[in-house]
Parts: C-alpha cells; sequence; structure tokens
C-alpha cells in the first residue's frame, strides 16, 4: 500500500473515532452518567487537567479550569473539562494539573529572515520567535524569497511561527513617481503579498497613488508615516497600521507654531518646545475613528533611538544577545555607542516620556493596539523583546490581560480571522503557549514556559532550551 494510501486510511479511522467520541459525549451530556465509562476523545496531542485562558471574548479574563484539550490535524478538536471524558490510548498526553493553556502570541512588527542571512541564521531566528511563544510574524520588509520559507514552515518542514509577508519596503529613496507608486502596490498584489510596506521619505503625491491603488485593488497597507504626509493624512488615506507611534509627536505641533523642517526620528528633541500635549486627545479620536490599529515598539525604540545606556550595559542587561550572530550584535554596539555619544540625554528622556504619554492615551482612549518589536534590531532579539514590551506595557499602566489581548485575540481581529486563531477554541489552529503560573495575574509567568505548540507540533521547554543551548553555542557563547 502507498504511503498517500495509508496516510489517507489513518486520517478516515481518526475522523470516524472523533465522530463516535463526538456522539457519545453528545449521548451522555443528558444524563449524569454513561455507566461506569466514559466518551473517549481523539487526536494526537492532549493536555489533560490544563486551566484554559481561551481569550475568546470582550467579557475580560476567564479562566477554564481543569481542561483536557486535544489537538488533531494541527487544530482544536475538543475541550472538555477532564473529568467529564477519557483520552483514546494513541493520544500523547501532556499532564498539565496546575498549567495554563494560552493561545500563541502574535509579534505583528517583525523582520522576517531573507537572502543575507546563511541558511542556519535563518532557521535560528526563525526558531527564537517560536521559542518565545511567539507563533505568528508579520513581516515589515519583504522580499520573494520569503514566500518559500512561509511556505515551508506551513508544511512543517522548518520549525517557524506562521508567517505574513509585507510587501519590499516603498519608500522615498525607491519610489519617486505617482504612476511608479501605484504600478508598485498592482505588482506586490498580484505577487501574494498580504500587504504593502509604507516607508519615510515617500512626497505627498506618491503616497495618495499608492493610498488609492491599495483600496482599489484591495491591500492592505501600513507601517511608517512619511513626514510630508503625516499622521491626520494617513488616517483619512485608510491606513491599516501606524507603526512605531510615527509621526504622533509632529502631529502635535500647534498649527500656529513656527514652521519648522520635519525633523524625523533625529530631530523630534527640536519640536519639544512647540508641541501641545492638549492635542493628544484628537489624535486619539482620529485614529479610534479610522479604525487603524497602533503597533508602538517602544521598547526598541528607547533602546535604539532614545536610549540611556551604552553597548556594553545592554549586553549585560539583555543576555540574549548571545543567541544572535556576533557580528549583528557588533553592529548594534556601534549603533548604540554612536547614537549616545551625539545625544542628550535629557531630551532623549523627555522625547522617551512623551511618546509613553502618547501610548497611555491611546490605550485609554480605546485605540486598537498591536503587540510588536521591530525584531531583530538593535538589541532587540525576537521573541525575547516580545516579554520586555509586555513588561513595559504593564509597568505603564495596562493590566496583564489587555496587554495579552494585543497579542493574541486583537491579532485575529486585525487579519479578519477569529474564527481561525488568536483564541483557545474548537476549531482553531494548534499554536498554543503551556505555562507554569497564571500570566493574568502577573505577565511575567509568560516567559515561565512548560512549551510551546506551533502549527499542532509540541516542543517541551526541556528541547527548547537545548536547542537555545546549541544555538549559543554556534555563536561561540
Amino acid at each position: 500500500m502507498s504511503r498517500i494510501n495509508l496516510e489517507r486510511m489513518t486520517s478516515r479511522r481518526r475522523w470516524f473515532r472523533r465522530r463516535v467520541a463526538a456522539v457519545a459525549l453528545g449521548l451522555c451530556v443528558v444524563a449524569t452518567a454513561c455507566g461506569d465509562s466514559l466518551p473517549v476523545v481523539d487526536g494526537d496531542v492532549a493536555f489533560v487537567g490544563v486551566n484554559v485562558l481561551p481569550m475568546h471574548g470582550p467579557s475580560g479574563p476567564v479562566v477554564l479550569e481543569n481542561q483536557t484539550v486535544v489537538v488533531a490535524n494541527r487544530r482544536i478538536a475538543s475541550i472538555n473539562p477532564t473529568d467529564t471524558v477519557e483520552v483514546a490510548d494513541d493520544v500523547e498526553v501532556i499532564e498539565a494539573e496546575g498549567s495554563y493553556l494560552m493561545p500563541g502570541l502574535a509579534e505583528m512588527h517583525g523582520h522576517l529572515p531573507g537572502r543575507p542571512l546563511l541558511p542556519l541564521d535563518r532557521k535560528n531566528l526563525l526558531f527564537l520567535y517560536v521559542a518565545n511563544g511567539v507563533t505568528t510574524v508579520r513581516g515589515m520588509q519583504g522580499n520573494r524569497s520569503q514566500f518559500t520559507t512561509r511556505d515551508q514552515i506551513a508544511r512543517g518542514e522548518t520549525i517557524g511561527p506562521r508567517l505574513f509577508i509585507g510587501s519590499t519596503s516603498m519608500s522615498g529613496a525607491s519610489v519617486t513617481t505617482a504612476e511608479q507608486g501605484a504600478q508598485l502596490v498592482r505588482e506586490y498584489h498580484q505577487s501574494g503579498y498580504d500587504f504593502v510596506k509604507i516607508h519615510e521619505g515617500l512626497t505627498l503625491d506618491v503616497f495618495d497613488a499608492v493610498a488609492a491603488t491599495a483600496n482599489e485593488v484591495g491591500i492592505p497597507f501600513g507601517g511608517h508615516v512619511p513626514d510630508e504626509v503625516g499622521l491626520l493624512r494617513a488616517l483619512e488615506a485608510g491606513q491599516v497600521s501606524i507603526d512605531h507611534l510615527d509621526n504622533y509627536v509632529e502631529a502635535l505641533v500647534s498649527d500656529d507654531a513656527p514652521r519648522r523642517d520635519a525633523p524625523g526620528v533625529d530631530g523630534l528633541g527640536a519640536l519639544l518646545d512647540v508641541v501641545d500635549e492638549r492635542r493628544i486627545p484628537e489624535l486619539v479620536r482620529a485614529t479610534r475613528a479610522s479604525g487603524a490599529w497602533v503597533v508602538p515598539t517602544m521598547v526598541f525604540w528607547e533602546t535604539a533611538f532614545y536610549g540611556q545606556h551604552s553597548s556594553a550595559e545592554l549586553r549585560g542587561e539583555r543576555p540574549e544577545v548571545r543567541y544572535m550572530p556576533p557580528e549583528m550584535v557588533e553592529q548594534w554596539d556601534r549603533a548604540v555607542d554612536e547614537r549616545l555619544a551625539a545625544s542628550d540625554q535629557a531630551t532623549n528622556r523627555r522625547v522617551r516620556d512623551l511618546r509613553r504619554s502618547i501610548l497611555t492615551a491611546l490605550h485609554e482612549g480605546g485605540a486598537a493596539l498591536l503587540l510588536g518589536t521591530d525584531s531583530p534590531q538593535i538589541f532587540s532579539v525576537p521573541g525575547f523583546a516580545m516579554h520586555r514590551e509586555m513588561a513595559l506595557w504593564v509597568e505603564l499602566g495596562m493590566s496583564p490581560y489587555e496587554v495579552l489581548e494585543t497579542g493574541t485575540r486583537g491579532v485575529a481581529e486585525y487579519f479578519d480571522a477569529t474564527d481561525d486563531f488568536g483564541s483557545v477554541a474548537v476549531g482553531h489552529r494548534a499554536d498554543l503557549l503551556l505555562l507554569n503560573a497564571n500570566p493574568i495575574e502577573d505577565i511575567a509567568n509568560v516567559s515561565s514556559r512548560g512549551g510551546v505548540m506551533v502549527n499542532g507540533r509540541w516542543m517541551p521547554e526541556a528541547q527548547i532550551q537545548e536547542r537555545l543551548t546549541a544555538i549559543a553555542t554556534t555563536y561561540g557563547n
């Protein structure tokens, strides 16, 4: 018998057993018991005795205690109280009493490996996301080679997060005319990119052409806000995401303030004396009314552009750099130290505090937020950076549950895929994070893992740590 036919027969048998178990479970609900036996649930992997954080609705924190969650064919097949079902003999059982099961996290501003990286470096980078419970990544700097990587991950040939791929960046350096911008949008749409990446430097007429064409063909566009365009114009045009809080500070400059050249990242400090923070509520209302999502990447921005620490200090604070190629970390060292030497620390702190005030206002005003870290970038290591970002948001006043929403169910809402992922629910993708303690009580518990399931593949924490050790060893650490 061929392998394909054998797999088909196995699949049919599993389907039949699940149907029988489902019927038996339905019949048993009517009575208090069905003799001495319980309905049997079948599948590939079962988390038994686990506390489930479903993250599936606006009603606030919910914990379903002592559940058996069964995964089959890379999907969640059933969720039942543990004392109401038995697990079939051929199912791999994860004894999870006292643990917590939540959806995998999503990195909404990641940079995916492209051609410059060696194959081993590419695999290592993808694994770092998964090792930290990040099972979905929106890649913000696309190229065609990433389609191959995406497909390999989807087929289970490479361990990595599910990928949503943005186009090659559209910047003022690469797109100089409205006609070129419109043509590229059509090409990116036809090529299968998930969205168009907007970068700095686009002129207003080019941006308008890009936005109009994207809306016409039905491909989202998001990322930076070009200085000549401005925040309010980008929101009105339908930009789906505003990343890095880009142009929020510039939008606080009063209309009657002295005219200044668009400052970019390096010149924000020059605006501090002419911004009007009373305009923040107006920007919050405009953001919320537009339906745009904000991906602030706070920790990265505070490290790379408005930092207070040298590269030596950052290496000590972030031991996860040992999992990155040494030549990349050396580039980060130079970037941090050169900027630190050229910047004024008091101004850096003022810009940092203003950005934090804007993020707090967006949250309190009901704007839609999503987690992102801009990794791998300057001391922003894939996966690890997500935990630092979440900790900062809690420090700024958000509850752990609110932060978790922005990295799970909120992401599914962004992709209009709440029936596919972002929650622990029957039929959803088996992208799951098993934790040793309740993350709703303390966001740091998201780092206390029992293991990660990505695309239906279970990796216990011991296996994850073994692979991380091998990666560090590869890079001489």
